[in-house]
């Protein structure tokens, strides 16, 4: 086998830019075509709104309680440049929490845009409904989903708070890198409230078309889930061995996209 040939049969099992050839001391046109349009789409999916009465509307049909909040970020550009604004509920959304909460709950789920809208779009629903089968098997009493805009992961810990919840887990839109705009992420934060720090998380990232199904998804915040209540914390104590994703299930392309980081 050539040494091209080689690079061409390790460049189609991951989406990371390798082998992608020259023309001079450049690349080629299509691949410089390529990245260009993969940052367009990066930075539409930050920008993008969330389509919020769509996600009602369905999370309705599960039967599910449903409230609806905003961080105190106003607007897209003061989420990206304030991201302590992301972390924290609007005053009067943090009453409306409050005042629906009538018992303590095992688990609140928030729903956040994150920076990347599209990938909740496409990904927390199909998360959500095979989320929900877990919890209503394990007898979990849930709180009413949190449905925020301009939301950050913190953002989830004020709301758990508020609900008395165990845990708090929310789902939103990851940083987006140029091998895909919408890669979804889960966090999970046991005894939720204000101040808790990254390590006290356990994170489930890369759920997209070519990474981490939803099922799959849904199975190992389940086992993270339960094992958090029965160790009764979260983070970097509680390693994810729920062997959920055997070896075979690995797909090609499934890694850790180009760029790509939690976001805080």
């Amino acid at each position: 086998m050539s040494e091209i040939e080689s690079w061409k049969r390790l460049a189609a099992l991951t989406p990371a830019r390798i082998a992608l050839g020259r023309a001079g001391s450049g690349l080629p046109t299509s691949e410089t075509l390529r990245s260009a349009l993969a940052h367009a789409r990066a930075r539409d999916a930050v920008h993008a709104a969330l389509d919020t009465d769509m996600l009602a509307r369905e999370i309705g049909k599960l039967g599910l309680q449903l409230i609806r909040v905003q961080s105190r970020a106003p607007t897209r550009d003061s989420y990206l440049l304030r991201p302590d604004l992301g972390r924290r509920l609007l005053p009067a959304d943090r009453e409306a929490v409050a005042a629906v909460a009538t018992d303590p709950v095992d688990l609140s789920i928030t729903i956040a845009d994150g920076l990347s809208a599209s990938a909740v779009q496409a990904h927390a629903l199909p998360v959500l409904r095979s989320l929900v089968d877990h919890v209503r098997s394990a007898g979990w009493r849930l709180g009413p989903i949190a449905l925020a805009t301009q939301g950050r992961v913190a953002l989830a810990d004020e709301i758990g708070e508020l609900q008395r919840a165990r845990l708090a887990l929310i789902l939103l839109g990851e940083r987006p890198g140029l091998s895909t705009p919408n890669s979804l992420g889960l966090y999970l934060t046991y005894a939720p409230r204000p101040g808790r720090q990254d390590g006290e998380r356990n994170c489930i990232s890369n759920v997209h078309d070519a990474g981490l199904s939803a099922a799959e998804a849904a199975a190992r915040a389940a086992w993270l889930i339960r094992e958090a209540f029965a160790r009764s914390l979260t983070g970097v104590a509680l390693k994810d061995e729920s062997g959920a994703r055997a070896a075979r299930e690995i797909r090609p392309g499934s890694g850790c996209a180009d760029g790509e980081q939690p976001p805080s």
